[in-house]
């Protein structure tokens, strides 16, 4: 069984663009990356998939449930961390959490502390006093709190110093040796590119790629960096070269045309060094969107 399946999933704001026709789906046990600039989609993806909104075609199910016939069912088993959380402001963390605990029937208060204790969130202040980090850290511990089969992450990791984004990190490494599955949403690659095992890519509302991390990084597409001696021109207009770049001693561009064609295109240049490597992912999402 699939943790998310969409199929030409569709949203429309009258006749503003949502998303439209979304199709892919997240195994179970799988750390799934979703990309893109803000406005692309991302978060009406999640609303819908959690029936905050309803799609206006197509169809999504979770572990199997429809998300509009079933989602009362579907949320006993989802966590959800917003981009943005908002709360009762004169509510102390402690009474929050333990307030969403109980539409969970969960009653383990260690699991509550512990997760306090490792965010270094103090449970006692009002949500009106919290800074938008601790606010951040009560969302995620009320996601993870009642230990859920899927973990739905909007930015999770916005307002987070680095220290505690790497706490968040080991937090989720150790749901997902537990059996959760985890969907992320991000436009912070380097961190798509280190949690997770498949990615998909969205732009303007429109499904651009699923690919596995790896795959994305290491396929045909490599990044090239010329350097030559001062005064040496480096005249490169082949096909397959883009994002090209000037540098003080050369040019960097990304290529994903014959390695041959340019390494005897190179051999007529006198050029002082040549690296090829690969790209990072965020070289590699940039070039989708150019």
């Amino acid at each position: 069984m699939k943790a998310i399946e969409m199929s030409n999933l569709t949203k429309y704001y009258k006749k503003n663009r949502g998303i439209e026709n979304i199709s892919f789906s997240i195994d179970e046990g799988e750390i799934f990356g979703f990309i893109g600039p803000n406005g692309a989609g991302k978060s009406t993806t999640i609303r819908t998939l959690l029936n905050f909104i309803y799609p206006t075609e197509g169809s999504a199910e979770i572990f199997g449930k429809n998300i509009v016939t079933h989602s009362k069912e579907i949320r006993q088993l989802v966590g959800y961390l917003p981009s943005e959380v908002n709360y009762y402001d004169d509510m102390k963390a402690i009474d929050l959490l333990m307030y969403s605990a109980k539409f969970h029937q969960y009653a383990n208060k260690k699991r509550m502390f512990d997760l306090a204790e490792k965010l270094q969130l103090d449970m006692n202040k009002k949500i009106e006093d919290l800074s938008f980090g601790n606010r951040k850290k009560v969302g995620i511990i009320q996601a993870l709190l009642h230990e859920p089969k899927l973990l739905i992450l909007d930015e999770p990791t916005g307002g987070l110093d680095p220290l505690m984004q790497n706490v968040f990190f080991e937090l989720i490494k150790v749901e997902r040796e537990k059996g959760a599955t985890i969907f992320f949403s991000s436009h912070i690659l380097s961190e798509v590119q280190k949690m997770c095992d498949r990615v998909a890519i969205i732009k303007e509302g429109k499904l651009v790629t699923v690919e596995r991390v790896e795959t994305l990084t290491k396929n045909n597409l490599k990044k090239i960096s010329i350097s030559a001696h001062s005064g040496v021109d480096i005249p490169l207009s082949l096909e397959g070269i883009v994002n090209q770049e000037r540098t003080l001693h050369g040019v960097k561009f990304l290529y994903n045309g014959d390695m041959k064609l340019l390494l005897n295109h190179l051999s007529t240049i006198e050029i002082q060094d040549l690296l090829i490597e690969e790209p990072s992912l965020e070289e590699v999402f940039m070039h989708y969107y150019e």
